[in-house]
């Protein structure tokens, strides 16, 4: 493998030094949802590393063959073992410096019964006033709640993006 800038782009990239084949490196899609039963959200409390015992929404990377939405609701019943109906796209953000692009769907649960998945050590349903808002494991799970509790009085949820550029030798969300 060399990184040089293959002909006819612009970036420099792995290519191999025998065949030429290019290996591209491009971003990680996280996807999840943010399922809502009447004014509460439900969390998971993590079990695994980065950000062990922080609360999150459920999320997790998406697989190969699935779409965004399938996705999200894979990670929500792996997490959370929740059903829950995706209502529509609600947040979006694009971190470069950690190469990664987070999707969240409003999502309600469809029946009440969860409980932890292997990945998650809790799993609570949260009013605005329950949130432990200290203790969120990514400052994207911060902002989509923000979101989600102003927009709740209104009923309405219009999906926002945002693209984030942290410092990485400050970057909360390692």
């Amino acid at each position: 493998m060399a990184e040089r800038i293959p002909e006819g782009d612009n970036r420099i990239r792995f290519v191999c030094i025998q065949c030429e084949t290019i290996h591209y490196q491009n971003p990680k899609v996280v996807t999840g949802c943010l399922p809502f039963h009447e004014d509460k959200v439900l969390l998971c409390k993590r079990a695994i590393a980065p950000r062990h015992g922080y609360w999150t929404l459920p999320a997790g990377f998406l697989e190969n063959g699935e779409t965004a939405a399938e996705g999200a609701l894979r990670e929500t019943m792996e997490e959370a073992n929740a059903k829950a109906e995706i209502m529509d796209l609600y947040t979006m953000f694009s971190l470069p410096h950690i190469s990664q692009i987070y999707i969240f769907y409003r999502a309600r649960l469809t029946d009440l019964d969860f409980h932890p998945g292997i990945e998650s050590l809790e799993t609570c349903l949260f009013s605005e006033e329950e949130i432990p808002w200290d203790e969120l494991a990514f400052p994207v799970i911060t902002e989509t709640l923000k979101h989600y509790f102003r927009d709740l009085p209104r009923g309405e949820f219009p999906t926002r993006s945002q693209d984030i550029g942290i410092d990485r030798r400050r970057d909360p969300i390692r």
